[in-house]
């Protein structure tokens, strides 16, 4: 690595999604036995929370570190998740990389959806419906696209306006068609579902899946928010980012767990074991699968490195 320290995120926006995306599969399928990724801290303020994730690879020798807020209320929707990288040399301590890494967090997020996606979604898949209207919608709409020849694309907000203002904007953005529909519509025909919104009680009711379907369950990351019903996470076949988060924060899965709905057991698989190969989760065209993930300091470490490659 050099010694540069790029002070903006012009770096990261520059990054080709597509190495991210390869970047991060490699992390988990070759990396992760041997990396150190302390369970996140959070501390609950005033006006949101704040996570530190850092992430250690003896391998490699790289150190990182994010320090992210989330804001209950911020002037902007756009501001409510503000978050600073710093890539650290670990025989000194010092910065490597320090970077604003709110784009990182999107796109990090969004490939990882990514990679889940390429792994479980049926490879037919056609129609890719987004919940949500914020910076990770937009994401995942852009990334997630990627690994898939999606032909239409749905997405449905808080309300009616802002499916309809994001879908027009994406489009023109894109030059594709989207479409702003209603949360019965998005459910019942997508064949991928991101779920990228602050919502803390379900978007749709799980009864509406039809077989086949993969969701990307990535918005809440408290043990009591959650953005899918209970319906919806015993119908599927859940796999992990990691355990850890997972049993420790993801209400999607720890709220149906603690009324006894499920076993920790439902869970088939985190992500490392899905890639290497070590289990596989769907067998059927019918299986619905759910990918739940709540962010992994492994992924921006991964996202990070690549902003000093060569």
């Amino acid at each position: 690595m050099t010694d540069e320290k790029p002070r903006d995120d012009s770096a990261i926006r520059r990054l080709n999604p597509l190495y991210v995306i390869s970047a991060i599969e490699a992390a988990f399928r070759d990396r992760y036995p041997t990396v150190v990724i302390p369970l996140r801290t959070q501390i609950a303020t005033n006006d949101g929370v704040v996570l530190i994730m850092p992430c250690y690879d003896p391998t490699r020798n790289t150190l990182g570190m994010k320090l992210v807020t989330v804001l209950n209320h911020p002037a902007r929707p756009e501001d409510r998740v503000q978050a600073t990288y710093l890539l650290l040399d670990p025989a000194s301590g010092q910065p490597r990389l320090e970077i604003p890494a709110s784009y990182l967090t999107d796109l990090r997020t969004a490939a990882t959806s990514a990679v889940a996606t390429k792994y479980l979604a049926r490879d037919d898949a056609k129609t890719l419906g987004i919940f949500g209207t914020g910076r990770e919608a937009r994401a995942h709409l852009k990334v997630v696209s990627l690994v898939r020849n999606f032909t239409r694309i749905l997405v449905t907000g808080s309300t009616s306006d802002k499916s309809k203002r994001f879908a027009e904007e994406m489009a023109k953005e894109l030059n594709v068609a989207v479409e702003a529909v209603d949360a019965r519509t998005c459910a019942s025909i997508s064949d991928v579902i991101c779920t990228c919104t602050t919502s803390s009680q379900p978007l749709f009711d799980g009864l509406l899946l039809k077989p086949g379907t993969h969701l990307n369950v990535i918005g809440a990351f408290q043990p009591h928010t959650r953005e899918v019903d209970d319906v919806t996470v015993r119908r599927s076949l859940v796999v992990a980012e990691t355990y850890d988060a997972v049993f420790a924060e993801a209400g999607d899965i720890l709220i149906p767990l603690n009324q006894s709905l499920i076993t920790r057991d439902h869970v088939r698989a985190d992500l490392h074991e899905l890639l290497s190969g070590k289990k596989t989760v769907r067998s059927s065209r019918q299986d619905i699968t759910l990918f739940k993930s709540v962010g992994s300091a492994l992924e921006d470490l991964a996202t990070a490195e690549l902003v000093l490659k060569p």
